[in-house]
Formats: structure tokens, C-alpha cells, sequence
């Protein structure tokens, strides 16, 4: 003979089914939003660009690891905590730029510098080292010291250095600060050596 549940169990069957249906409607009604929120913070990140990158990759790397800890709350269809902590991350997220911008800034001024006193202090040293260069060819006997394979070398490193001078002023009107400077310590590093193998004072180091 079959038994029919008694209407309370047929009531908590039925409730529960229904508990579970509201769940899994709550779940869906989630997962939209925190899908959205996650795809913002992407492209946040994405928006920082190269120079957030370059000049701030902790940051990068923090917002970064953030976004993967609410990506696998995701898959585990954990919305509740990608919906509480998204918000936050999306702020974090859009400040990269703003923090790379400022680091740039302050990167480049500190580049500038370093080349007004390279470009302050290199026409001189050029002017020295050909001055010199300039002495020697009049005189019969070098000085103690200097060799002819020595002034060989110097005019040798002085061409090198005033083409390199050239490039390296070029870059620098092009906007590539960094590469600018690299050429011209690499100068600087050309004429000091052409200086000691003529007998002069190195060029001063730059402030």
C-alpha cells in the first residue's frame, strides 16, 4: 500500500524546494553584476597602460593579485564576496594611472636634471680635450706622460664622443629623456678617458 507524506512533511519538501530556488535566483541575479565589476577593474587596469607598468609595478602587481583572489570567488560562484570587494578594487584600479603619471613626473624631472648638468658640462670638456689635442699638435715633444698612441686614442675617443653627443642630443629633443642621458654618461665616459690620456683633468662629475 502506498503511503502518503503527511501534509508537514509535503509542506518542508516543498519549502525547501522553494529555499533552494530562491537561492539559485539570488545566485543568478549575482552573478551579472559581479561578472560586470570584474570585466570594469580589467579594463582599468588595462586603461594604466605601460606606464603603470614601468613606473609603478607594485602597485600593478598588488591590483593585480587582488583581481585573481575575486576571479576565483567567481568560479566558485561566490558573488556576495566579488560584489563587496570590487567596488574598492575598481577604485584601486583606476588610481594606477594617476600614480604612474606622478612617479613619471617625478622620474623625468629627475632625468632632466641629470642632463642639464651633462649639457652644461660636456661642450666644455669637448673644448678642452680639443684645445689640447690642439697644443700638442704644435709641440715637437709630448709631455711626461703622454704617448703618441695615447693622442692617437684621444682624437680617436673625441670624434666618437662629439657623434655620439650629436645622438644623444637628438634623442633628448625627441622626448626619449632616459636614452638621452644613457648616450651622454656614455660620452662623458669617452672624454674623460681621451682627457687622461692627454694629461688633463677629467671632466667634472655631474651635480
Amino acid at each position: 500500500m502506498k503511503l502518503i507524506p503527511s501534509l508537514p512533511v509535503a509542506r518542508a519538501r516543498f519549502l525547501a524546494v522553494a529555499l533552494v530556488g530562491l537561492v539559485l535566483a539570488a545566485c543568478a541575479s549575482q552573478m551579472e553584476p559581479a561578472k560586470k565589476m570584474i570585466a570594469d577593474v580589467e579594463a582599468a587596469i588595462t586603461a594604466a597602460g605601460a606606464d603603470a607598468q614601468q613606473y609603478v609595478p607594485d602597485q600593478v602587481a598588488a591590483v593585480n593579485q587582488k583581481l585573481a583572489d575575486l576571479k576565483s570567488a567567481f568560479d566558485k560562484q561566490d558573488y556576495k564576496t566579488v560584489l563587496a570587494g570590487a567596488p574598492a578594487l575598481l577604485n584601486e584600479a583606476k588610481g594606477l594611472a594617476d600614480a604612474a603619471a606622478a612617479k613619471k613626473k617625478d622620474v623625468l624631472e629627475a632625468l632632466g636634471a641629470q642632463w642639464t648638468a651633462l649639457a652644461a658640462e660636456l661642450p666644455q670638456s669637448v673644448s678642452a680635450v680639443e684645445s689640447k689635442l690642439a697644443a700638442l699638435a704644435k709641440t715637437r715633444k709630448l709631455p711626461a706622460g703622454v704617448t703618441k698612441d695615447g693622442v692617437e686614442a684621444a682624437k680617436s675617443g673625441l670624434a666618437e664622443a662629439k657623434g655620439a653627443w650629436d645622438e644623444a642630443k637628438t634623442a633628448f629633443g625627441a622626448g626619449n629623456v632616459q636614452a638621452a642621458l644613457d648616450k651622454a654618461k656614455g660620452v662623458k665616459a669617452k672624454l674623460d678617458e681621451a682627457a687622461a690620456k692627454l694629461g688633463i683633468a677629467a671632466a667634472k662629475p655631474a651635480a
